[in-house]
């Protein structure tokens, strides 16, 4: 059996061409942790993990570095290596920084191990390509521009848009929203993202106020983990209310569902544990009977969702395009994975030396 024979680690930054703004503040870049793991007979597998801010960087790649001599000489067995790592740091815990770490090699290992086998992720895992409908973000950017960025995306032909809100009026929001429907018609779906900045109380009052707007879901209205608020809010409004991209592991999705705290799913893979993370959660959400959408990193997310029969929505983004040799590519507004070889993260080496961190 193949084994694992070392780890590369390479921290980056990449600028974004057009700055994310949300309620909780502007996102203008990306500080990347991109790892190679390298198993005894050549085979090279990759991950990229996203710390959300550039103090966080250093300590993330370190992380993941250190970790490399708890795994060499390691057979080439995802689960049995997930396993191992998070035993040793129990008594710290897996969430945070260590959670993405130990996500980074979880996924580079499960993409060594799909090409090993020269396949996909998702026919490694005994599923198939399918199409799964896309959405694109919009920013925290008031009506005009927000509308504006909803007509790009439908122009692209994507199925679905997702506007930033939580403005400090309840009326900005539905502007916004009608703004974006006015400009795109009613063939797209709208979705919206408080980003947790409302109180259990004042996001009931605004959800009363979008009810009536068709909008497809409206996503993290207060804190992630208040599951009992959230739970709350899910019972008195009627547009349905996701949740998810910042739980941690398949126990925070467990806590969520045992609350009512989520009418839908949204798994990011590097904080729900990487692939044997994401198929641990997701089985639970099955057996709920609810949907699963995706949190960033589509190209590994598309093939995940392509595995679930309530497969519901591919987040889309093209931020971390310049470092990749072969971006997802879309096709009248769905994701194409057909000709994919592993988890579909190849790097741009060129690009990546120029956004060294």
């Amino acid at each position: 059996m193949r084994t694992i024979q070392s780890v590369r680690v390479r921290p980056v930054c990449v600028p974004m061409s057009l700055p994310h703004r949300t309620a909780s503040g502007l996102v203008s870049e990306s500080p990347l942790v991109l790892t190679d793991i390298v198993t005894d007979d050549g085979v090279i597998g990759h991950s990229m993990v996203f710390t959300y801010t550039r103090a966080a960087l250093g300590a993330t790649a370190e992380l993941v570095r250190n970790m490399e001599g708890l795994i060499v000489g390691e057979p080439l067995a995802p689960r049995d290596v997930e396993q191992k790592l998070s035993q040793r740091f129990r008594l710290l815990g897996t969430h945070g920084l260590v959670g993405i770490a130990i996500a980074a090699i979880d996924m580079a290992l499960w993409d060594a191990l799909a090409r090993s086998h020269s396949t996909s992720l998702v026919e490694l895992l005994g599923g198939s390509a399918k199409p799964i409908p896309a959405y694109g973000a919009v920013g925290y950017d008031g009506a005009e521009a927000s509308a504006k960025s909803a007509a790009g995306w439908a122009e692209l032909g994507l199925k679905g848009v997702k506007a930033k809100i939580g403005y400090p009026t309840v009326a900005e929001d539905v502007a916004v929203v009608r703004a974006i429907r006015r400009a795109i018609g009613n063939e797209v779906a709208i979705m919206v993202d408080y980003n947790q900045c409302l109180s259990p109380v004042e996001a009931i009052a605004r959800i009363r106020l979008l009810d009536d707007e068709g909008l497809t879901w409206v996503e993290e209205p207060t804190l992630a983990h208040d599951f009992t608020g959230h739970a709350t809010i899910a019972r008195e409004a009627k547009t349905p209310i996701q949740c998810g991209e910042n739980w941690w592991g398949a126990l925070d999705l467990r806590h969520a569902l045992d609350a009512g705290a989520s009418d839908l799913i949204m798994a990011d893979v590097m904080k729900i544990g990487g692939v044997t993370g994401w198929l641990r959660a997701v089985a639970l959400a099955r057996a709920a009977g609810l949907p699963v959408s995706n949190h960033l990193f589509p190209e590994i997310s598309a093939q995940l969702l392509c595995l679930q029969q309530a497969a519901d929505w591919l987040e889309y983004s093209n931020w971390w395009n310049p470092i990749l040799a072969s971006p997802l590519k879309l096709q009248d507004g769905l994701a194409v994975i057909d000709a994919t070889i592993g988890t579909g993260i190849e790097w741009n080496d060129t690009a990546i030396e120029g956004y060294s961190a």
